[in-house]
């Protein structure tokens, strides 16, 4: 009898695991995907992709895909989409250029101008796609256009640097070690510590109020292996980056901005207002959301990120360039879409987001090491693209 309700409970507990992991299929695949494909590089390049100099080139390299990521993942829930943000960030990079370089203006009343500027510009393409219902794909397409006329115009078709040395250091500086270590940046490893407690911390908080509200929630068999697996990630990476000259100014930017958007799409109004925007927009107007505002801001807000990448792009050029920011709109819309964001709105998660811009990063980053071109790195590029549509299409049909 104790043998059959062993069984019984058992069978239940395997059920609700293959039943969770098949709900959550996308947060769990693509981090698992991002792991393999970490692994696999590791191994082709006998190595070199994990060593703490690449890891860091890395973090460097892809730092302003993961920013842009962040807005265009809300601009796609929103069910829109934003081809500008590479002329974008080529035409703040030279608006900085100018404004710096030829007229001397310091780097820090230089960089709120250049904040201001992508709000506008994102207010000026959110106005056409909210009020004037003008498809964002026109709309952005032409912006496109408009800022790689504009920065060419402005750098007069020159390359415009260097930049001031504290401004470099947005993108090129560490973050000082208070215990003056020499061979291991102990004040990077610490921090790499202190956020594996509070994901572990957050985590568990979040899990109790779920079910506390009756919320399905991962089997705690799962939940304690993914932390774990975030945890011993975490601060593995920031052991090998202390290793080196520590954690860069501009990961500190990216994981505040990353906890940042986390927090708003899963905790706040707006960022709920926004799912339902994309899911249905007439339902979500007829519930009272303002969706033409709500439209609007996402813009405004992709300008900004925009923005802010142009800037850290051109301090890690140290120099802005007619063909800055070019085919960046590719990556990070492919970023959004890979990490499980839909083409048709409504779908979509922050981590889901940047652990799909790090795919690419470390695809681009292996690729490289490996000697591959790049006609075949985009070849492979787009393959795993449409792959990740792909899978959204069928999961969805299913």
């Amino acid at each position: 009898m104790d043998t059959g309700i062993s069984a019984d409970l058992q069978n239940a507990k395997q059920t609700s695991y293959a039943s969770f992991l098949k709900n959550n299929f996308r947060d769990y695949g693509m981090l698992v995907s991002l792991i393999a494909i970490m692994l696999l590089f590791q191994v082709l390049t006998g190595g070199t992709l994990l060593k703490p100099l690449n890891l860091t080139n890395l973090v460097l390299q892809n730092s302003y895909i993961v920013i842009m990521a962040l807005g265009m993942l809300l601009v796609i829930v929103a069910g829109h989409i934003d081809l500008s943000v590479g002329s974008v960030v080529g035409f703040i990079g030279a608006l900085a250029a100018v404004m710096m370089v030829h007229f001397g203006i310091h780097f820090i009343p230089t960089t709120i101008v250049c904040l201001l500027a992508g709000a506008a510009i994102g207010a000026s393409q959110g106005y056409f796609v909210a009020f004037f219902r003008i498809p964002s794909f026109i709309v952005t397409l032409a912006g496109m256009l408009v800022f790689k006329g504009l920065t060419l115009a402005l750098l007069g078709g020159q390359s415009v640097g260097p930049f001031p040395p504290a401004f470099q250091k947005l993108s090129s500086g560490f973050i000082p070690d208070f215990f003056d270590g020499e061979s291991l940046r102990i004040t990077s490893l610490l921090i790499g510590v202190v956020t594996a407690i509070a994901i572990v911390y957050f985590s568990t908080r979040n899990r109790a109020k779920q079910q506390a509200h009756a919320v399905e929630t991962a089997p705690f068999g799962l939940f304690v292996l993914k932390n774990a697996i975030l945890c011993t990630i975490v601060i593995y990476f920031s052991y090998l980056l202390a290793t080196y000259k520590g954690l860069p100014n501009v990961l500190i930017i990216m994981s505040a901005l990353i906890a940042l958007y986390a927090f708003v799409t899963n905790r706040t109004t707006i960022g709920r207002r926004i799912y339902a925007l994309g899911g249905n927009e007439k339902a979500a107007k007829l519930s009272g959301i303002k969706t033409e505002r709500l439209t609007f801001l996402t813009f405004v807000n992709m300008g900004v990120l925009a923005a802010l990448a142009g800037l850290i792009f051109a301090a890690r050029l140290n120099t802005a360039t007619p063909k800055a920011g070019l085919s960046f709109e590719l990556d990070v819309i492919a970023a959004c879409f890979i990490g499980g964001a839909s083409a048709s709105g409504g779908v979509g998660k922050v981590t889901g987001a940047v652990i799909g811009a790090f795919v690419m990063g470390v695809m681009n980053n292996g690729m490289s090491i490996l000697g591959i071109g790049i006609d075949y790195q985009q070849v492979i590029k787009g393959l795993v693209l449409l792959a990740a549509v792909f899978l959204d299409v069928y999961n969805k049909k299913k």
